[in-house]
């Protein structure tokens, strides 16, 4: 209907004021249904279903906003965004997505049945077709705001772990690795191990997301962050770290992919954070090395490349064993070193049978755990007697 002025009237105008007249009995009918058919939603506190009943209100009259406008696409997102403008962020972090659509529709459905008493004669149709419109105007409103709140929530928590990272690569005490692990809901499944990897670059966010989706097709719980160019992931409750992180290899970029030690606990991770970076630094020195490998099997590039934690493995636990343990056993493997790995010279420049090398040689794995007769292995025992000799253990 055309006004005198010319201007036109507005869409159901006479509906219009019939719905603004009610409501405010709208709301409180829409809370009532709500505590009515919603189990949880009656077991919330008395604050938050107070909340609700704010953001029913706004609802009513972001509806007859819409009907105003006359239902067009202009303007819509913005009128419905308004509805959840007046929820507590609490709010927001108590009720899922799940159980805001499911106040919405306790809401429409209230709604449509008064629509035969709000709606003029002849226009009850048009209303009942205008109230399906906006809610699904609603419900695209509802899933905006929890993808906000879902994108801050990704964003401050990729900041979080990086952070954590940080902190176990400083080596942070443990109060501070705790209280930021707890921010994270990390439960500290043992054991515990740091994998360091290349990034294959681009967002942080994504890079991490495709290791967080490797994690849960292992079953392992992870804290990541990217620092420059490399991923250094933080496994938890991994039987076997160094299988398990070739579930996640797929994650990082090309390069090596180096396993830290397994530690009980978080608080112990910095241990295992230091030994997969100096893996990582030194690994091109390696380059037949598996992908994974573990840090441990690095030993001689890290040592070579200034590491004092490898150079202090090498000399306590392989050259300090076997001296402590004697029976000749290095005076064998200069000898079995120097005849170039044949056992019959070796045995004559010890003045003894071959058999007897055999012994002492096996003696060497049993007490280093590094086998004179394995080539990647009798590559750390060399260095370890050299390292050893340069800086006698205590």
């Amino acid at each position: 209907m055309a006004r005198k002025n010319g201007s036109a009237a507005p869409p159901l105008a006479a509906t219009l004021r019939r719905v603004e007249r009610s409501a405010g009995a709208l709301a409180s009918a829409s809370v009532a249904r709500m505590e009515e058919t919603l189990p949880w939603f009656r077991a919330l506190p008395a604050d938050q279903r107070s909340s609700v009943m704010l953001v029913a209100q706004a609802g009513i009259r972001s509806l007859v906003e819409w009907l105003r406008s006359g239902g067009t696409a202009a303007g819509t997102q913005e009128i419905s965004d308004e509805v959840f403008a007046a929820a507590p962020r609490t709010l927001a972090r108590a009720i899922t997505l799940t159980q805001t659509i499911q106040l919405i529709k306790a809401t429409i459905d209230v709604a449509e049945t008064e629509v035969q008493a709000l709606a003029a004669a002849g226009e009850e149709d048009a209303l009942a077709q205008a109230i399906l419109k906006f809610s699904r105007e609603i419900a695209f409103s509802a899933a905006r705001v929890y993808a906000r709140a879902a994108e801050a929530r990704g964003a401050w928590d990729t900041r979080l772990q990086a952070l954590l990272v940080d902190a176990l690569l400083r080596g942070d005490t443990s109060d501070v690795v705790a209280s930021r692990a707890a921010a994270l809901g990390w439960t500290d499944a043992p054991p515990v191990a740091v994998v360091v990897g290349r990034s294959p670059g681009g967002d942080h966010t994504v890079v991490l997301h495709s290791v967080y989706r490797a994690a849960r097709r292992a079953r392992v719980e992870v804290i990541g962050g990217v620092h420059g160019d490399r991923i250094v992931v933080v496994m938890g409750g991994a039987a076997d770290p160094l299988s398990t992180a070739g579930q996640l290899a797929g994650a990082f970029g090309e390069g090596p992919v180096v396993v830290g030690p397994a530690v009980p606990s978080l608080d112990q991770a910095t241990e295992s954070a230091r030994a997969a970076l100096a893996g990582f630094r030194a690994a091109s020195a390696w380059p037949g090395a598996p992908t994974p490998v573990a840090a441990d099997d690095l030993l001689p590039e890290r040592a070579l490349a200034g590491d004092p934690d490898a150079r202090r493995a090498l000399r306590n636990d392989a050259y300090g064993s076997l001296s402590r343990a004697g029976g000749g056993l290095l005076d064998t493997l200069d000898a079995f070193f120097a005849a170039a790995g044949v056992l019959e010279s070796a045995a004559r420049e010890l003045f003894v049978h071959p058999n007897t090398v055999r012994y002492r040689l096996k003696r060497v794995a049993e007490v280093t755990g590094l086998s004179p007769l394995d080539g990647r292995d009798a590559f750390a025992l060399r260095m370890a007697l050299a390292i050893g000799r340069l800086d006698p253990p205590g």
